[in-house]
């Protein structure tokens, strides 16, 4: 049996303001294994979602996907995920709505309710390191984080993201 909440975390540490997903992930695993709520919780780090995280989703109660994102609202964004269909020939890197397209489509039933958290990056080159301002904005969002656990089940996620200003 999955744990009810999947956190998915993308980007790669050698690309600057990238690593804010891998950073971000890894304090949550620290403070949800304090909490005593690691058992509640997969925590799964990429470089980049691919259809095949469709099965990473099933039988979970929701999902949330931690990104850096380049042109967003500092410090961060907060939305409910809208599925969308697979667009164009390839399946090498899909956004978080597009997954939740496929997984509909693999699975025949709608995908669990889904959320994304972008923490706003300015510098994503290689061999950059986490800029002065995305360091910031990862302590932000680490807060936002631990208050969405503290909040309670997807009711009170939704009610946050309703309040947030939507992801880019």
């Amino acid at each position: 049996m999955p744990a009810p909440v999947l956190i998915l975390a993308v980007g790669n540490e050698s690309r600057g303001d990238d690593a804010l997903g891998p950073l971000l992930l890894r304090r949550l695993q620290a403070w949800l294994d304090a909490q005593g709520l690691a058992e509640q919780v997969e925590l799964i780090e990429e470089f980049q979602l691919q259809v095949e995280h469709t099965l990473d989703l099933a039988g979970r109660e929701r999902v949330l996907f931690i990104d850096a994102g380049h042109h967003t609202s500092a410090p961060f964004t907060f939305s409910q995920a809208v599925p969308r269909r697979l667009e164009g020939h390839t399946s090498h890197a899909v956004s978080p709505e597009t997954l939740l397209g496929v997984y509909a489509l693999v699975h025949t039933k709608p995908a669990p309710p889904a959320f994304i958290l972008c923490v706003a990056g300015e510098r994503f080159e290689l061999g950059e390191p986490l800029s002065p301002r995305a360091g910031q904005y990862l302590q932000q969002a680490f807060e936002f984080a631990c208050r969405l656990f503290d909040s309670g089940g997807q009711t009170a996620w939704q009610g946050l993201a309703a309040m947030a200003p939507a992801h880019a």
